[in-house]
This record gives structure tokens, C-alpha cells and sequence, in this order.
């Protein structure tokens, strides 16, 4: 089922810069549905990247930048990213001073729409290289059956308690779908947890059951922690999800236990 929106439906291409084009969406329904109150349970951020970014300079020449935005898990609204899309490209055909008039104008917009300081900053992370995951483990070649794929089903995750344990679990295997629109969202997903030793395969079972769940990136990351911490019980976590490109973005929500550091900025070969 998809959420319907104005989003959800076609929508003439903006010619003109146009700040009414962003759609923000209040996070507090998603997060009650995981049971989180207004004291969130982790800190952390969405970082966008944005590959598709143009506008005229003062005499009408066209000038292109990449760019990556990083807005607040605190922040009480998310941004819906076809509406993103959709304002990125109404600079596209309006006149702008210079670079740093372009840049003023992105953060006040997503920082109005986000309500709460969004920082903003011309060019993209590194692309991730093998030696990025040099001490993290990929269990997607786990041998097992798997036949869940309709809703998040956190019953499926195991832990062993008894055995405490210091580690990151990756897996390209996260799949959801687009709440507005029903397209396929893709991700690899990046779990560093100190605690009871998760069970690698049955966290492959659980990643891999929200195949056909509708639910946006930011809410799917947040439910992953949720879901870890409730079954689980570990001393630290962090959630990265790196999800692939569309329309010209991607976005990489971020959740951890309070003081940890964010993971170094990267970007997968999908992306």
C-alpha cells in the first residue's frame, strides 16, 4: 500500500527556482508506530547526495555541482525525496549571483522544511573502497532459507547472550519499497554493535523481510535499531543504510546509541 500524497501523481517539471516544491513529513507518526516517544533513542543524521544540481550564473550560463546535505534525526520533519528531486531542478532555469547565492538558498530552504539547521556542502564523500570494509563481516553468503518478505519481522532476530562480542555486520540484501510512489528502494546496511553475539543468519532473515515493506529510508533505518535494541539488548549500536541513486539522489540515514561518532562518509559502488 502507498501513501497517497500529491507527490504520488504526475507533476509538471519546475522551470523556476520554487521553495514551495519541498514536501516535509512529519516524523513523529513513523516513529510512534515503533513505539519512540518525543526522547528519541539514538542520535544520528540523513545525509544526502545529490548528483543532478544546476543553475544559470548572473550573464545565463549554466553552471553544475554535486552536492550533499546532512539533515538531523532530531530534526522533527524528514524531507520526501521526489519533492527534493523537484526543487533541485527548479534551479535549473533561474539566474544566481554565484555559487555561495545558491548554496544560502538550499540551506534556508532545507532547514525551513526540516525544521531544524541543515548543513549543506558542495561536492560528494569519497567512494568506498575495499579497504573500507576490511573489519566488517558480509553475511549475505549465509546459507539459508528464507520465506518472509512482507513486513519487517523482528521475531526472526537471535542473539546469543552469552557471548559478548565487538563487530560490524554488513549485508547489500535490504530492500523496501517507496511509500509514495511503490518503486523498489535498494540499500546496504552497515550494523556496529558491541554486545550479545547476533545470530548472522537469522539477522539476514529479518533484513531481507523488508522486501516488500512500505516505509520510507529514514523510517526503515530507525526501525532496524529499534528492532536490534529490543531484541538484542546491546551495549552500543549503530545503523548506517546506504540507499542506491534515484532521480538523481541518494540518501544514507544514520541511527546510534548516544556519543558515537558518525561513520567516515562514503559512498558504495550501487551509488
Amino acid at each position: 500500500m502507498t501513501i497517497e500524497l500529491p507527490l504520488g501523481r504526475e507533476v509538471a517539471y519546475p522551470r523556476v527556482y520554487d521553495a514551495t516544491l519541498l514536501f516535509p513529513i512529519a516524523r513523529d507518526a513513523g516513529r510512534a508506530a515503533l513505539g519512540i516517544g518525543a526522547r528519541l533513542p539514538f542520535d544520528g543524521h540523513d545525509r544526502w547526495q545529490a548528483y543532478e544540481l544546476s543553475w544559470l550564473d548572473a550573464r545565463g550560463k549554466p553552471a553544475v555541482a554535486t552536492a550533499t546535505f546532512l539533515v538531523p534525526a532530531a530534526s522533527p520533519r524528514l524531507i520526501e525525496s521526489k519533492s527534493l528531486k523537484l526543487y533541485l531542478n527548479s534551479f535549473n532555469g533561474t539566474r544566481f549571483a554565484d555559487a555561495a547565492e545558491v548554496h544560502a538558498r538550499i540551506t534556508t530552504d532545507l532547514s525551513a522544511a526540516a525544521g531544524a539547521s541543515v548543513a549543506v556542502g558542495f561536492g560528494l564523500p569519497p567512494m568506498a573502497t575495499a579497504s573500507d570494509d576490511d573489519a566488517s563481516i558480509d553475511i549475505d553468503g549465509v546459507d539459508v532459507a528464507i520465506d518472509a518478505y512482507d513486513h519487517p519481522a523482528p521475531e526472526l532476530l537471535a542473539c546469543a547472550p552469552g557471548q559478548v562480542v565487538e563487530e560490524t555486520l554488513r549485508s547489500q540484501l535490504l530492500k523496501s519499497n517507496c511509500p509514495v510512489t511503490g518503486q523498489p528502494d535498494w540499500a546496504s546496511v552497515r550494523i556496529a554493535y558491541r554486545g550479545p553475539r547476533i545470530d548472522r543468519a537469522a539477522l539476514l532473515r529479518y533484513l531481507v523481510s523488508f522486501r516488500e515493506h512500505a516505509g520510507f529510508h529514514e523510517q526503515c533505518a530507525e526501525q532496524v535499531f529499534v528492532d536490534l535494541m529490543a531484541q538484542c539488548s546491546p551495549q552500543q549500536l549503530s545503523v548506517e543504510a546506504r540507499y542506491t541513486r534515484r532521480g538523481g539522489l541518494d540518501i544514507n540515514p544514520w541511527r546510534a546509541t548516544p556519543g558515537l561518532s558518525p561513520p567516515a562518509a562514503r559512498r558504495d559502488p550501487r551509488q
